[in-house]
């Protein structure tokens, strides 16, 4: 499952992205339709850990796997796009990986 920095990047960068759809789509509504700001303030915290491991997986995998500059960068832009995940997860598939 973590045998290598590319499987590594796939997996945190499908749970970041799961993490921020839970933070948009359920923590903030029910902060501010419900007014109860105990739920953002865990899964904006999870989400916060999530995405400081996909920033150093990302580079990590940049680096073991050879990838060109430009794709970290268009990972990285996906990252900040709610379903961005699954774009990144689609591109993955044509990426070469470290052994």
């Amino acid at each position: 499952m973590f045998k290598n920095s590319f499987s590594r990047f796939r997996i945190v960068s499908f749970l970041e992205g799961l993490s921020y759809l839970i933070l948009v789509f359920i923590a903030m509504p029910i902060k501010y339709i419900g007014g109860n700001p105990i739920p953002v303030k865990i899964a904006g915290m999870g989400h916060g850990v999530l995405f400081i491991l996909f920033c150093i997986f990302l580079f990590e995998a940049l680096k073991k796997c050879n990838w060109d500059k430009a794709i970290a960068v268009k990972y990285f832009i996906y990252s900040l796009i709610p379903f961005g995940f699954l774009a990144i997860d689609k591109s993955l598939k044509t990426q070469p990986q470290d052994s």
